[in-house]
């Protein structure tokens, strides 16, 4: 089975008569959009009496706007996935930095437009009399409620035009130093040069001398571009800071809150819940060093060490779960048919239909996203498959993620956009019905393998999401200063581990470079992209313990609720579901779940 995707259904090819096309259709677009807005956008004083003027200007606008994020969608979705997998293609490169480029004259229009609306009185008289304007009432809220954090007209269009050449510039150069680099590492006495996506898959290899050996490796491979990615990191963070602060936010967190329509009260008492079990987390840490011959705690590279023997669906080989690409697609698409026959279907339309790029390969981004692409109803999905129990759930989780896409596929561009807790909401759930289903259909020292793999994805959710939140939180207080050097930053982030894992892992054997190798610190549009993993983890196994009390009817709730988290606030998402998101006994009960599993893999160990 071919494991790299086809992205034939957005262009061809870059030289293509339907990209090229749409380049110049996409600036067509825009020019209009701002010469419509310097005719049409009435006085706001002379807007009382005349509603139906009102109506008319919001829907032009609707219109315009839904038809140039479309184009934009799909030119940079193309030049952008394009880049992921091969780093060295700058045709790919050159054009994710044009299309950027037009950001700020998309910009110089959606500023007005944001400004002009947040003055027009009686505006829900307005939206209510238009089938259009009602459908996108959500959207139209927010855009006001945000309008009180704008700049200028200049002071935006400037900031705009300035991020292509700051943060936007600076997680470029991220990736392709990560995609791009090699690690030195020896393999059966021969000294070979691997990616590092590859590298780091081999913490979950069967043998400790090869995980040790690749986390060292590993770590002197950092070496080479610490510098770099110390002021990518810094040039990223600063820029959030200045802006967040010309804004008027009260901090990056506030802002971050903000824009995923999650409030303190939620996040406050989630991490007061997650604070209060880690102990619980410790004592899992703990046992599985114990059973690895390790007395003081358990050293980083034996994180994700697997414990015990296959599935009977894999191929033994000394103990490690392994599946070829074909035996993981059979395995995750017959587990989602137990949960519904759209989720299974989905999936096996995304391994049939080439919509998942999974081989390793040098010049590949390492780890795994999933990029819904609204405009053409499909979603691609990139993972770096090693055949891995672990790389079975990944591609799971992002097929998750994909359905999620599926469920708005119906749904206006505008009420696609979901915010990012709610974003790792149905991947999550998805990872649960895989391990869930496994473990029930598994021999004992299969259900013992599968139950620590699902402790293990907890921990890296729970516990170590945590870790990074600290992480980025005295980061942020930190740069406000100064720039931070590498010693600083590899200090923070040890600091940072420690305060989550506590004794929980070796001390002396922690990772220091945690903050090179992941993606999310270097989005300036992204920041605190953590604590949303652990909503996610915790709301999905929330609902999963609600799905097994209610079985298939739970099916259509859970839909409908994905359907509609675009236009929606979080706590409005999840009390359509029930739930009570500010109180810290609905995360207690979900850590609870986690617990129960922890004192099971202690008992069994």
């Amino acid at each position: 089975m071919d494991m790299r995707w086809n992205l034939d259904a957005l262009y061809t090819s870059f030289e293509s008569d339907s990209f090229l096309k749409d380049i110049k259709k996409l600036n067509l677009y825009i020019k209009e959009l701002n010469i419509w807005i310097q005719n049409n956008l009435v006085e706001t004083s002379v807007l009382q009496d005349n509603p139906a003027v009102t109506g008319t200007i919001i829907r032009e606008y609707l219109n315009a706007i839904i038809n140039i994020r479309k184009l934009y969608s799909a030119l940079s979705s193309f030049a952008e996935l394009t880049f992921s997998v091969d780093a060295s293609n700058n045709t790919a490169k050159n054009y994710s930095e044009i299309l950027e480029q037009k950001i700020p004259e998309i910009t110089r229009a959606t500023v007005k437009f944001t400004r002009w609306i947040s003055l027009v009185p009686d505006i829900d008289e307005v939206i209510k009399d238009s089938a259009l304007l009602t459908e996108h009432s959500f959207y139209l809220q927010q855009i006001i409620d945000e309008s009180k954090y704008l700049l200028s007209d200049k002071e935006e269009i400037l900031a705009s035009k300035l991020k292509n050449t700051g943060s936007n510039a600076w997680s470029q150069l991220w990736n392709i130093l990560t995609s791009k680099v090699k690690v030195n590492i020896e393999i059966n006495g021969e000294l070979k040069e691997l990616p590092l996506p590859v590298v780091r898959n081999m913490a979950y290899e069967k043998d400790s001398s090869t995980r040790e050996k690749a986390f060292k490796a590993e770590i002197t491979a950092y070496k080479k571009f610490e510098e770099a990615s110390a002021a990518a990191l810094n040039s990223v963070k600063g820029e959030v800071i200045i802006m967040s602060e010309l804004r008027g936010y009260e901090s990056p967190l506030e802002m971050t809150l903000l824009n995923s329509r999650m409030d303190q009260k939620t996040l406050a008492s989630m991490l007061s819940a997650i604070k209060e079990y880690l102990p619980v987390f410790r004592k899992y840490f703990r046992k599985k060093a114990e059973l690895l011959g390790h007395s003081r705690g358990l050293p980083f590279y034996d994180l994700f060490a697997p414990m015990s023997k296959t599935l009977d669906r894999g191929k033994s080989n000394n103990d490690k779960l392994v599946f070829d690409y074909d035996e993981a697609r059979k395995f995750i698409v017959n587990k989602f048919r137990d949960f519904s026959d759209d989720l299974a279907d989905y999936a096996e339309n995304a391994f049939e239909n080439g919509w998942i790029d999974a081989e390793q390969r040098e010049g590949k981004q390492g780890g795994a996203f999933c990029e819904n692409l609204h405009v053409i109803g499909e979603s691609r999905i990139m993972s770096n498959f090693d055949g891995s129990f672990s790389g079975v759930t990944t591609i799971a989780h992002e097929l998750g993620h994909g359905y999620h896409g599926k469920c708005l596929k119906d749904e206006s561009f505008l009420n696609a956009d979901y915010p990012m807790p709610l974003a790792e909401t149905a991947s999550i759930f998805c990872e649960t019905l895989i391990i869930n289903s496994a473990i029930k259909n598994a021999s004992e020292s299969e259900a013992f393998t599968i139950l620590e793999n699902s402790i293990q994805s907890d921990a890296q959710v729970i516990v170590d999401i945590y870790s990074r939140f600290l992480f980025e939180s005295e980061l942020f207080e930190k740069r406000q200063m100064s720039s931070l050097s590498v010693e600083e930053l590899k200090n923070i982030m040890i600091g940072a581990q420690k305060d989550s894992y506590g004794d929980g892992l070796d001390p002396e054997q922690l990772h220091p470079y945690m903050w090179a190798c992941k993606p999310h610190y270097y989005y300036a549009d992204y920041n605190f992209y953590n604590f949303p993993y652990a909503f996610g983890l915790l709301f999905a196994k929330g609902l999963y313990a609600e799905y097994l009390k209610t079985g298939k009817p739970f099916v259509k709730k859970y839909d409908r609720m994905l359907k509609d988290t675009g236009k929606m606030k979080i706590a409005d998402i999840t009390a359509m579901m029930d739930i009570n998101i500010q109180s810290p006994d609905f995360w207690r009960s979900s850590l609870e779940m986690t617990k129960l599993d922890i004192n099971k893999f202690i008992t069994q160990g």
